[in-house]
């Protein structure tokens, strides 16, 4: 049964956009909205993290579990979602200039 898939993609290769705009829509830059079967939406899931390179991507479906959806990430992010007893938070890493200022405030 096909489900509401959002996607959102920073920096990703052009092959990878196409790929996507193939199955979702792409209402602004590298955020794309679809209604997915979960066969269709592993496939492009395979295709981002395979070729992210540099990027980075967040996809978030619904799931049978407290939240009501479920969040992969690929690619190096900021923000890094923790799972909690089945609660997804997510957490900052620290800037890397703010550990410099740190170390060196002058």
């Amino acid at each position: 049964m096909p489900i509401m898939t959002v996607l959102a993609t920073t920096a990703v290769p052009d092959h990878v956009r196409g790929a996507l705009t193939r199955w979702m829509i792409e209402p602004t830059p590298g955020l794309y909205v679809g209604t997915l079967s979960a066969r269709v939406r592993e496939e492009l899931w395979s295709v981002v993290t395979a070729s992210i390179g540099t990027g980075a991507a967040v996809l978030l479906h619904p799931a049978q579990i407290e939240q009501g959806f479920t969040l992969h990430t690929a690619g190096e992010r900021r923000r890094v979602p923790h799972d909690f007893d089945g609660l997804t938070l997510v957490a900052f890493r620290p800037d890397d200039d703010e550990d410099e200022a740190a170390a060196n405030p002058f």
